[in-house]
């Protein structure tokens, strides 16, 4: 009820709304229950998702996050035991607004399988859905924008513009 309360609050106070939850099939189910509301409250999703429509992940067969690489300070890696000086933390979100938008064609939801000659990319659509895309090497500029996408990006990016039809 609380968590209602708040994404309600921010919907009627703020022009833009940003929810970041834990990068877990919990806190997915916070982001997807916030945006929902936030649609609801006359909002439009502007990130990650490419569309206002419902989120084509069946619930409780996966869920939608992403990472970030976090620097750890010493103090941290000794309370987490840990060695290295960085963390790749998972999170979920949703960036919505009452602000004319455009959202990206796609969104990356996976890390890019890069393999020999191609590059395996997972993607929400606009349509909304969830497909598997192949860019290979026939692909040019495309193929080469592919290598150096990341988990969470947009696709197409907009430099990739090729003019080529993906796969």
């Amino acid at each position: 009820g609380d968590r209602a309360a708040l994404v309600d609050a921010a919907a009627g106070a703020a022009r833009a709304v940003v929810i970041v939850e834990p990068g877990t099939p919990d806190g997915y189910a916070r982001v997807i229950e916030a945006r929902d509301r936030l649609i609801s409250a006359g909002f439009r999703v502007a990130a990650p998702c490419p569309h206002s429509a419902a989120c084509p992940i069946v619930p409780g067969t996966d869920w939608c996050h992403f990472s970030a690489r976090v620097s750890r300070s010493s103090l941290h890696r000794q309370v987490k035991g840990g060695s290295l000086a960085y963390e790749d933390e998972k999170f979920s979100y949703v960036a919505a607004t009452r602000l004319p938008v455009s959202p990206a064609p796609a969104r990356v939801v996976r890390k890019p399988q890069i393999r020999k000659g191609q590059v395996l990319l997972d993607l929400c659509e606009t349509d909304p859905a969830l497909r598997r895309t192949t860019v290979t090497k026939r692909h040019g500029d495309l193929y080469r924008a592919a290598r150096d996408t990341d988990w969470g990006d947009p696709w197409p990016p907009p430099s990739a513009d090729d003019g080529e039809e993906q796969h």
